[in-house]
């Protein structure tokens, strides 16, 4: 399957800081006509019927998170790019952000008309901050052509912190807080920013604003499966020979993105949807990339067979307890008790109890995690134990007897 680039058609076509380039692929055409040929309860209609899903991971109907927007009570609410792209192998982001921020920001300006939101900030990932003046310049573009009278679009960057990824700790990034997962309920399109209602979609999501709107909702409901429509953009990296950004209709295999787009050989395993993804082994390769079996953010990390399944496994949980905000006992702890048996593993110091240990320390941390941090970190080392649990019991089995052989030899 070859890619179709629906997102991504500006992307390298357009000039990133010259607004009539845009303009002249039909830049902004899909705002006014959200504007003046539908109310703000049309236009939500218009994303509900199309069955758009959060693309930044969870996959909730973006419709039906502006729609409780749209309904809850107040004067101010607010819009929230999550332009954060903390996820580990991700990338997509950056690169739309970069050669196309205009329909950006046409997508803003549809999304906050629908909710009716006044005032909208893009979370901008630290890392990002050469991204600053396209942005700037993009926005300050559309405001002097009159396409942002209703809005006010403010660019707050992060803190450089994994956890600020999270729309509740983002939120407490963006009113000076220290970045820290929320309890919820309420949830944001309730009460969110300044505990008014809130909407917040990433970067990809909103991109597919302007192209719903513009075509409609039956153009794009017909693209995907039956619980995954339109296109998704994935960031593949790794052991391929052609690493890069890839957008491809919903439903696609796996095989068809790492091995016949990215070039990939001798695979191993995949991991798809950051670091805390699924890890799919090359005998699931032929597996569809949808909401309905495994997605996530959109990264790929592709694994050949020279790679060690244990190293990658402690390598991750070592990211995952250096990024844990700490404020939830089962994140905060477990991360490090398995980076600590992961670790003797790694070294060949394993015991036959660490297999049953990280699984139970797995499902505790899944079910009492505060966020989604501590609850999908253990992923990864689920998935391993079942797709590749002889790497477990081969590495535990050379330490037990390399321990014997010390003992016998003092």
């Amino acid at each position: 399957m070859a890619e179709k680039r629906i997102l991504l058609k500006n992307c390298e076509v357009i000039d990133p800081r010259d607004i009539d380039t845009y303009l002249d692929r039909d830049g902004f055409k899909a705002l006014a006509k959200a504007r003046d040929e539908m109310t703000p309860e049309e236009t939500i209609g218009e994303v509900k019927t199309s069955g758009l899903r959060g693309r930044g991971g969870a996959g909730f109907p973006c419709g039906a998170k502006w729609e409780l927007a749209r309904k809850a009570q107040g004067d101010e609410k607010f819009l929230i790019c999550n332009a954060d792209e903390g996820e580990v192998g991700t990338f997509k982001d950056r690169y739309i952000m970069e050669n196309d921020p205009f329909t950006l920001v046409e997508g803003m300006g549809i999304a906050a008309y629908a909710i009716g939101a006044k005032t909208a900030y893009i979370y901008l990932r630290a890392e990002y901050h050469f991204l600053l003046d396209v942005l700037n310049s993009a926005i300050d573009q559309a405001k002097e052509k009159g396409f942002l009278e209703h809005l006010d679009i403010h660019i707050r960057e992060g803190a450089g912190s994994y956890i600020c990824g999270e729309e509740s700790a983002l939120m407490d990034s963006i009113e000076g807080k220290r970045g820290e997962a929320r309890f919820r309920p309420p949830f944001p399109p309730t009460r969110g920013l300044w505990g008014k209602p809130t909407i917040i979609n990433n970067v990809e999501t909103l991109m597919n604003i302007p192209q719903i709107i513009l075509n409609g909702a039956e153009w794009y409901s017909k693209l995907g499966t039956e619980q995954s429509k339109g296109t998704k953009v994935f960031s593949v990296s790794g052991d391929v020979e052609r690493p890069g950004i890839y957008e491809m209709v919903l439903g696609c295999e796996l095989k068809e993105l790492v091995i016949d787009l990215a070039g990939a050989k001798n695979v191993k395993m995949a991991q798809v949807g950051g670091a805390a993804g699924k890890v799919i082994p090359y005998s699931m390769i032929d597996i569809a990339l949808s909401y309905e079996t495994v997605l996530g953010s959109g990264a790929v990390t592709v694994l050949d067979e020279s790679r060690d399944t244990i190293d990658f496994v402690y390598r991750t949980m070592e990211f995952f307890a250096e990024e844990s905000c700490g404020k939830c006992a089962p994140c905060r702890e477990g991360t490090e008790v398995m980076v600590e048996i992961l670790g003797r593993l790694a070294v060949g110091d394993g015991a036959e109890e660490d297999i049953q240990a990280l699984e139970d320390l797995s499902n505790v941390m899944m079910l009492s995690s505060l966020c989604g941090l501590g609850q999908a970190a253990p992923i990864p080392v689920l998935d391993t134990l079942k797709h590749f649990r002889n790497d477990y019991e081969n590495r535990i089995s050379q330490s037990v007897f390399l321990r014997s052989l010390r003992g016998i030899n003092s």
